[in-house]
């Protein structure tokens, strides 16, 4: 039984990530659901679908890779909050995540979102991870 999905996913996310493997089969939450919607919309993974099997849901995670070589898109994935130690931020103290060339996502009242969104909202929230 996992007691954190959202390192459990990130862990998924990150050990495809180095040995570059095209697809990654994540458990299905709202949370899982809604990082991945954020992860396609800012370019870091292909794409993502819910499948069914049995009575569990599953979310297929397309990973990208540029060029030839395969270099990865996803240089670093990191969980920030976790359940032992919560990390809010206010929109005043919203992260720069590498000057502004990661993303860190956020648990906001209005949904999951980037720091970039929340800081044109003027909202602030949970900080879950930081990816670049």
């Amino acid at each position: 039984m996992v007691t954190d999905n959202i390192a459990d996913m990130l862990t998924r996310i990150r050990n495809a990530n180095m040995v570059k493997h095209q697809i990654v089969e994540i458990p299905a939450t709202k949370m899982s659901k809604a990082i991945a919607a954020t992860l396609k919309e800012e370019g870091f993974i292909e794409n993502f679908e819910i499948y069914n099997e049995n009575i569990a849901q599953y979310l297929l995670l397309s990973l990208k890779y540029k060029g030839q070589s395969r270099e990865r898109v996803i240089t670093k994935i990191e969980r920030v909050s976790k359940p032992g130690l919560r990390v809010y931020a206010t929109s005043k103290t919203l992260p720069s995540v590498l000057d502004g060339l990661g993303i860190a996502i956020l648990s906001t009242p209005k949904g999951v979102m980037t720091n970039n969104k929340a800081k044109e909202l003027g909202i602030g929230g949970e900080v879950l991870c930081y990816i670049w």
